[in-house]
């Protein structure tokens, strides 16, 4: 009779285990969702500014097309992408297509004194700062979900219930260019 208590109490004990580590790896999971919805947001007004930027641009720099093509292209696929993964792939392909229009204005002194131009370059650098914290964020947010699914016990339940590992918000090719120290040249 106590062996069939004692039984029934590590049953019941086991049970709320599993589910205090299920409700833990959702709580987790939406928290990384909702971080990335912040970014959303950030993308979203980013996305909105380009078509001003390049506009702006375009009356400057007559010969610049494969650069502002660029940043048009990359602006359309990272607005179509539909899943988190593929958002992440079309900001770093955006991302690096704005850091090539942005190396192509400095050939151009009467645009980089543009108050238009220079109003857009602020609201632009104000969203790529609030991105990075909301990527950092987000980041964090993809650890500790990681952390929890990978760490015992969590893992012996996390694939039966179709928890996986995230990917982080990286900075996928961009990265190599912060390994080399800056050209200064005079």
């Amino acid at each position: 009779m106590i062996a069939l208590i004692v039984v029934g109490i590590l049953i019941i004990a086991v049970i709320f285990g599993v589910v205090s580590i299920y409700n833990s790896m959702v709580r987790l999971r939406n928290n990384r969702e909702n971080a990335f919805a912040d970014i959303d947001v950030q993308l979203k007004q980013r996305h909105d500014l380009i078509p001003q930027l390049v506009e702006t641009v375009r009356g400057y720099m007559k010969h610049e097309s494969e650069t502002l093509r660029a940043v048009t292209e990359a602006r359309a696929g990272a607005m179509q992408a539909t899943t988190l993964d593929a958002k992440i792939a079309a900001e770093m392909k955006l991302t690096s297509a704005l850091q090539g229009l942005k190396v192509a204005v400095e050939s151009y002194p009467d645009l980089k004194a543009s108050a238009n131009f220079m109003q857009l370059q602020e609201e632009i650098a104000d969203i790529e700062n609030k991105l990075a914290a909301s990527r950092r964020f987000f980041n964090s947010a993809t650890k500790e979900y990681n952390n929890q699914i990978q760490t015992f016990p969590a893992n012996l339940f996390a694939a039966t219930f179709g928890f996986r590992r995230e990917t982080m918000f990286d900075l996928g090719e961009s990265r190599a260019d912060l390994n080399e120290a800056p050209k200064v040249q005079f």
